[in-house]
């Protein structure tokens, strides 16, 4: 498989993630710990696009303040997401056992935000 379709694929599933997040927003009840472990997920995928975009090694880990720091070390521009990733890091594992994290709407809200704005971040590195 091609560099640009390792990247591609990394793209369509964090879109994917995010687009899930999205859409199941319209379940009643609102699954609020879902929708944030997919908005972690799509950021968590575009950090790893952005690694594969250049040459860099994608190591296995949830934690989205590590692979920002790895991506930072290629573009400082990473430091402008860096909350985001801190925020939605939580949701990588946490969410998804029965001590899940004491989460509401607005932070739900807030991880779709934070998601689509990783993403757009990572998107304009690539395409241009």
């Amino acid at each position: 498989m091609s560099k640009a379709d390792i990247v591609k694929e990394w793209i369509f599933l964090a879109d994917s993630d995010l687009n899930s997040a999205v859409f199941l927003k319209g379940m009643f009840p609102v699954p609020i710990e879902i929708i944030c472990y997919h908005c972690q997920q799509c950021a968590e995928k575009y950090l790893k696009a952005f690694l594969a975009f250049n040459d860099e090694l994608i190591i296995k880990t949830h934690d989205l303040t590590i692979l920002n720091k790895m991506c930072n070390k290629i573009n400082a521009g990473f430091s402008s997401i860096e909350e985001q990733c801190l925020r939605l890091t939580d949701y990588s594992t946490n969410v998804r056992y029965p001590t899940s994290l004491d989460i509401n709407e607005n932070d739900m809200n807030l991880a779709i935000i934070d998601a689509t704005k990783i993403k757009i971040f990572i998107n304009n590195l690539i395409n241009n």
